[in-house]
């Protein structure tokens, strides 16, 4: 990781994501170790770390996990910032923003929703409980792959728009700029087919100019792949 301190520009930033050991395997409990394990593997990223996702699984419920999560939130050391995806609609309470409101972690928006949804704008259970905002546009992982299990498309361009959930999302996070430090967007390759373009697309409507790689920093990008991965977020 020292390596990736080095390689990386005085302005970058990274974020990462919390082990599946942690949140998919032990699911928020008994799991003490292996979060100090993690937090002290990724130290040597801290001052260029600026945010952690915990990503739970769907299955993960109120019902047998709210006293796992506030055990586990307790947990979490203050000199990090952590943002949570909850991937059940159960979660969305009033009393679950509160939690966070008082451990300071995010809540993530986020844009799962399918092709044939992609003209609708999302209406989803959308609070703010941090003075940032963590965006993730992944659209229909079921876009990757057919029947027969081949690939459906190469994602190396836009394949689909998704004007309506764009001008949504832009407005949604203008509401909160005036309030918030810092607005962390992701997206994936299944949400408009190039997640390259699908970022420069939010960031135009915000306001803000976000150029593309050009052909010569992609090549240096695929040279360097095999020391420094930025990117990659394995599936959940």
């Amino acid at each position: 990781m020292l390596r990736w301190m080095e390689m990386t520009p005085a302005t970058f930033r990274f974020a990462c994501k919390l082990p599946r050991e942690i949140t998919h395997t032990c699911r928020l409990r008994d799991c003490s170790n292996e979060l100090k394990g993690f937090l002290r593997a990724i130290e040597p990223l801290a001052p260029k770390l600026h945010v952690i996702l915990i990503q739970l699984p769907p299955s993960f419920t109120p019902k047998e996990g709210r006293t796992a999560l506030r055990n586990f939130l307790k947990q979490l050391p203050r000199d990090f910032r952590f943002a949570i995806e909850f991937r059940d609609a159960g979660w969305h309470r009033p009393n679950i923003i509160r939690l966070l409101e008082n451990y300071r972690v995010c809540w993530v928006w986020a844009d799962i929703s399918a092709l044939n949804e992609r003209n609708l704008a999302p209406f989803e259970f959308l609070p703010r409980t941090t003075d940032f905002l963590y965006l993730r546009l992944l659209g229909d992982y079921g876009t990757k792959y057919g029947a027969d299990g081949k690939h459906l498309h190469r994602y190396e361009r836009l394949l689909w728009k998704r004007e309506a959930a764009m001008e949504s999302w832009s407005l949604k996070i203008e509401r909160h700029l005036s309030e918030v430090r810092n607005v962390w967007a992701f997206a994936g390759n299944h949400f408009e087919g190039f997640a390259p373009e699908t970022c420069q697309r939010l960031a135009q409507r915000l306001g803000f100019d976000l150029p593309l790689p050009s052909e010569a920093e992609k090549e240096l990008s695929d040279q360097d792949r095999s020391q420094l991965d930025l990117f990659k977020e394995p599936a959940a």
